[in-house]
């Protein structure tokens, strides 16, 4: 298997640092430019044509999440992993509405760190734990009735979306349904054919959006 070509987009060195040794110490990943401004990250985005970009939100220039929307817009295979310190709601809603695959804090380990640089990498979402948990919390207002959020779901696509809506891969969601990872992935296909979005994150953030 190839290894996963990743661009570091932050304007601390020490960061960049850190994240360096840290992706030349496991044999999967590799570094293939460091970023220090959006522009930056923008213009290198399309140089480089990295897998994964780790993106901070706070940058020189175009801030992370408008260089997201722009990276995107012209080089929609890439999967961005936002890595901030911001937890705030507003911040991962922008992040997640321009395309962003996943959102972690900067305080992560390591191994949740690679987990989620691997997953994005496998076109799958995910969140670091403390921003789960106030996806959850922020979602805990709404009480849908699950089979009317989206009528156009059968009974089990609106349980796997729902499983999606937890960050659980596909992986996951067939050892939890006790169903084949083919299956899961024919369902998962149905459910965007339905809700007419391009992709897994979109399907994500349409179901968190209506309160699944």
């Amino acid at each position: 298997m190839d290894n996963i070509r990743i661009l570091i987009a932050d304007d601390h060195p020490i960061f960049r640092d850190g994240m360096h040794s840290l992706l030349d110490s496991v044999p999967d990943t590799e570094v293939v430019g460091e970023a220090i401004s959006g522009e930056d990250a923008i213009q290198q985005a399309t140089s480089l044509q990295p897998d994964v970009i780790l993106m901070d939100i706070k940058m020189p220039d175009s801030n992370g999440i408008s260089a997201t929307r722009k990276i995107l817009a012209e080089n929609p295979h890439i999967a961005i992993l936002m890595v901030t310190m911001l937890e705030d709601d507003e911040s991962v809603f922008a992040a997640m509405r321009a395309g962003a695959k996943g959102y972690i804090l900067k305080g992560a380990n390591q191994a949740e760190m690679l987990l989620a640089i691997r997953a994005v990498a496998n076109n799958e979402v995910i969140f670091g734990p403390n921003i789960a948990k106030r996806l959850l919390r922020f979602f805990s207002i709404f009480k849908p009735t699950v089979h009317h959020v989206f009528p156009e779901l059968s009974d089990r696509e609106t349980e796997l979306l729902a499983l999606m809506a937890q960050g659980k891969s596909n992986q996951e969601i067939a050892e939890q349904l006790r169903l084949t990872l083919k299956t899961v992935r024919n369902h998962a296909s149905n459910i965007f054919n339905k809700l007419q979005v391009a992709d897994r994150a979109q399907a994500v953030l349409r179901a968190r959006e209506a309160g699944l």
